[in-house]
């Protein structure tokens, strides 16, 4: 048994997580490879990392956990969350990090949306005001308005990440139905899934060779899948072993903040005034959707 306690240790592993998930985006655009390949590189790493936590603190990967329709779940959210990853990617190669980021959260509006009709939730009229907030902060983002945020970049960049939190937001809902398998269990599965699911893809399409590297781009490769990947989980799954669901949730937001701010102090991306009130929207709506 692992126990369950709350304080400002844990807090502050959270918030860490969450800064260092924020800064992803900043990392792909150092690195000069195919988004499938990234993708697969950052799950062979992140899995091979929580695989020596687990064995660094002395605890047992529980095999019996994992039942045969356990493991096809696993391998299935696996999978999507490897292609997910290849979305989110590509949305940066096409826009603004802050603009892909902000798409892919748009993944609590799509689980709200859904949620009627999968999770047999009731739609209530504070979550709906919640959902048309949202929207029309996206609306402002993608720049369709002419005001936006994406003049510097493309409207793929927009679908790419808004595919990617559909995709973010299935992985959610299906998680809710893998039961008894132990949080860490579950990622390493679906880590290694992602990779190996993925290596068919690199065959077929060529993208399966060695690929030139700078030493500066093959230590972001190394930072992606053991710092934005391996860390990152290793210390949010510790945190939000030991927080309130709500506080977790909450606190999440602080990556898409994180990602929004760097864009555009790191990387001088335009976010305009309409693209402010859209971030705003989107994170605020979701914010207190979590609240009610």
């Amino acid at each position: 048994m692992r126990e369950k306690r709350t304080g400002g240790r844990e807090l502050m592993m959270l918030v860490a997580s969450m800064v260092i998930f924020g800064t992803i985006g900043i990392a792909r655009r150092s690195i000069d490879l195919p988004s499938e390949v990234l993708a697969a590189a950052r799950g062979i790493l992140g899995g091979t990392f929580l695989c020596l936590y687990l064995k660094v603190r002395g605890l047992r990967f529980q095999w019996e956990s994992i039942t045969k329709r356990n493991m096809l779940m696993l391998l299935l959210t696996g999978a999507m969350i490897g292609v997910n990853w290849i979305l989110l990617f590509e949305a940066y190669n096409y826009t603004s990090v802050a603009v892909a980021t902000l798409c892919y959260y748009m993944q609590p509006v799509i689980v709200l949306l859904v949620s009627p009709v999968v999770l047999k939730e009731k739609l209530t009229a504070w979550k709906v005001c919640c959902i048309l907030t949202a929207i029309v902060g996206m609306i402002l983002v993608s720049g369709v308005t002419g005001n936006g945020s994406t003049a510097n970049g493309s409207p793929k960049g927009v679908v790419l990440g808004l595919g990617a939190a559909a995709l973010y937001a299935s992985v959610v809902i299906l998680n809710k139905k893998i039961q008894g398998v132990p949080i860490y269990e579950k990622t390493i599965i679906q880590l290694y899934a992602a990779s190996v699911l993925m290596l068919p893809y690199l065959y077929l399409h060529g993208t399966l060779h060695a690929y030139p590297l700078a030493v500066s781009g093959a230590v972001m490769v190394l930072v992606t899948g053991i710092v934005h990947t391996g860390i990152a989980y290793a210390i949010y799954f510790g945190a939000v072993e030991k927080l309130p669901a709500q506080t977790s949730a909450l606190f999440s937001y602080i990556d898409p903040v994180t990602a929004v701010l760097l864009s555009a102090l790191l990387l001088r991306e335009p976010v305009g005034i309409a693209g402010w009130i859209g971030t705003v929207l989107i994170i605020g709506s979701a914010i207190l959707s979590e609240l009610r």
